[in-house]
């Protein structure tokens, strides 16, 4: 069961009926664990992974309410709050479906694979002009959810820092198991818990707490980038910290291998 708080979003409720019986969908996030973490050696990216982003994502969009700040899909549209809801709920747990397919350009093939998968799990629940608006609002997330391309709705934004968020060194752990030792998976296995919180003048306050610094890789490039180009940076704020004392070593060595040398090895 995915555990995703609804706040008596009934329509959300109907989403979440309908995605735990959706056999499709979840053949499709096992389907990206197998092409990105098993055969590409890279982070979990399937249903473990788009259930923490959308619980993140849930968080964000709820303190930019809680703040005055309404998603765009209700200021252009006039749609309904719990709307906007659904559409960062679908964003986020259909965003990496096109990993099944290829890692480059995953994206676009996620567009791709969630434009008839939305249309199935919204049928019933708006009328045809609804239907197409949200989807097109949902799409719109899930291809700009990296930093190739220009966000334009608040939704968007959201998603993209939502996934940028999920670095809990948990992630990380598969990889370096497997003898992956870089940048990536020594600052990922560096972040130890991230903390979300509001305040009236910073809605999104985010708290990093890491066990080494090596972790301020993860912070000062991988998610500063996604929140530069998110279009809410305004409204976010980022704290990382060692706690005192606390500094832990991860590696006992790293030896650096030319690509020359790599492929020779090869």
């Amino acid at each position: 069961m995915m555990n995703i708080p609804t706040m008596n979003n009934k329509k959300l409720e109907q989403v979440l009926e309908r995605i735990e019986k959706n056999v499709k969908l979840k053949t499709l996030w096992d389907a990206s664990n197998t092409m990105t973490v098993r055969r590409l050696g890279m982070t979990d990216h399937g249903k473990t992974h788009v259930i923490i982003v959308s619980n993140i994502a849930l968080k964000l969009l709820r303190n930019l309410k809680r703040a005055g700040i309404m998603p765009d899909s209700v200021k252009d549209y006039n749609l309904e709050y719990e709307d906007s809801e659904i559409i960062v709920f679908l964003a986020s747990i259909l965003h990496d479906i096109g990993n099944s397919i290829t890692r480059d350009d995953h994206e676009r093939m996620s567009v791709i694979l969630a434009s008839p998968l939305i249309d199935g799990i919204l049928e019933g629940l708006y009328t045809e002009r609804e239907k197409t608006i949200i989807a097109s609002e949902i799409l719109h997330a899930i291809l700009c959810h990296d930093t190739n391309c220009k966000i334009h709705t608040t939704e968007g934004g959201i998603i993209m820092i939502a996934d940028g968020l999920d670095m809990e060194k948990g992630r990380a752990r598969i990889p370096f198991d497997l003898g992956k030792v870089d940048i990536h998976s020594v600052s990922a296995l560096s972040i130890e818990n991230v903390n979300i919180s509001y305040s009236k003048e910073t809605p999104i306050m985010i708290d990093i707490q890491m066990s080494n610094s090596a972790g301020i890789f993860q912070v000062d490039y991988l998610l500063k980038n996604k929140i530069d180009s998110s279009g809410i940076s305004k409204y976010v704020s980022v704290t990382a910290h060692v706690r005192e004392g606390k500094e832990k070593k991860i590696i006992e060595q790293y030896k650096l291998a030319s690509e020359e040398k790599k492929g020779e090895d090869k």
